[in-house]
């Protein structure tokens, strides 16, 4: 091997190979490479600068990963003991020692529930009038947003959805399993002391970051007892990624331009099934992301009733919710990211922090989009489900 020319601690080998045939192979001493620059001053953006790749140089000049094999024992080892901790351990433990939590009337008018909302969560959509929200009450937008999914599911009537609920004995993979399977971002964790369970009082609203923060918790002093973590995102089939040329039937990662409209985010929020949408420039690479929660942020000023969603850019959005003078201004970070290198335990890591609901795996340096991981997904494949 000799050294890469301007990168003395990266080495590179030269391999004759059949036209056709590549072969990764892994270095006998990986060393880190070289950190990645940080973001300019008042950037909300944060990389783990620690990750590093090991790569071969090929005859055709490109690179490649080594790809660790993960072993369907491993899989099944790290499976069996988390499904065995989640399930001894119930929604009590994720209960505070101290906390608040919100309740809405469902006779509050939507325009002052949206302002609430704003106020009290900040930036953690329908072109509806000022007057259609200050109008329309929480219980009547759920009966025609029920009304509307039965039209689309060709239903004649409107059919009311259950609250998805639990009780403070019911194990953590039960809630983890209702909060996927009903596809809510919580749960709200109610306790009655009548036998018959009236008069339920909420105690808590359980989330999968909650979840995995036990877990994480649990496990941090024994990380090899669960082999999969150890493995990198690369190698692990977990989360959407960008499709390579020539992959079929891959879901394509929604992605927008700053200077996309504001409606079509909204829309493709919708129609992607998804909760946040990276932004990015003209070679992908990542610059911002557009969430649900920051729809709230219209609430301010009531900016919701002096805009246009067709004529309102994405980077305009992104300014009303970045405004220096807000409660909840630039100090928050938005973009939270990661390498495609990283093992999966530093991504639970980082996943299991508050306010962290997706990581965007991005390529360093270039900060280039390749994937996104969420939460949901992270259970679902710790789940098998």
């Amino acid at each position: 091997m000799t050294p890469v020319e301007g990168c003395p601690t990266v080495f590179q080998t030269i391999c004759s190979l059949p036209p056709g045939y590549h072969q990764g192979l892994r270095l006998s001493s990986p060393i880190l490479s070289p950190q990645v620059p940080p973001s300019g001053p008042g950037s909300s953006m944060d990389v783990d600068n620690e990750a590093f790749q090991r790569v071969v140089r090929l005859s055709d000049g490109t690179s490649t990963e080594s790809l660790p094999m993960i072993s369907d024992a491993d899989l099944e080892i790290s499976r069996h003991r988390i499904t065995v901790f989640m399930s001894a351990h119930t929604a009590y433990e994720l209960l505070p020692e101290s906390g608040k939590v919100i309740a809405l009337d469902v006779d509050l008018p939507v325009k002052q529930a949206f302002h609430i909302l704003h106020e009290q969560l900040g930036s953690h959509g329908s072109n509806l009038t000022e007057e259609e929200l200050e109008t329309h009450t929480i219980a009547a937008w759920k009966e025609a947003k029920s009304y509307q999914n039965s039209q689309v599911n060709g239903l004649r009537s409107a059919v009311s959805r259950p609250l998805v609920q639990a009780g403070p004995d019911d194990s953590l993979k039960e809630v983890a399993l209702k909060i996927l399977q009903n596809g809510v971002a919580t749960v709200p964790i109610l306790h009655s002391s009548s036998a018959d369970g009236s008069n339920p009082h909420l105690l808590h609203l359980a989330s999968l970051s909650g979840i995995l923060k036990c877990i994480c918790r649990f496990f941090k002093h024994s990380p090899s007892s669960l082999p999969v973590l150890q493995l990198p995102l690369f190698a692990i089939p977990v989360g959407t990624w960008v499709p390579k040329i020539g992959e079929p039937n891959r879901r394509p990662l929604a992605m927008l331009r700053p200077s996309a409209s504001l409606s079509a985010a909204l829309s493709l929020l919708i129609q992607a099934q998804v909760s946040s949408i990276p932004i990015v420039d003209d070679n992908d690479s990542l610059l911002d992301v557009y969430s649900r929660s920051d729809i709230t942020t219209l609430a301010k000023d009531k900016i919701y009733a002096h805009i246009n969603l067709e004529e309102t850019t994405i980077h305009q959005a992104l300014q009303y919710r970045d405004d220096p003078f807000s409660t909840y201004g630039h100090t928050n970070q938005r973009c939270h990211m990661c390498l495609r290198s990283d093992p999966l335990h530093k991504v639970l890591e980082r996943l299991s922090q508050p306010g962290v609901r997706r990581l965007i795996i991005i390529e360093a340096g270039s900060k280039r989009v390749e994937g996104i991981i969420t939460l949901s997904d992270v259970f679902r494949f710790l789940l098998g489900s």
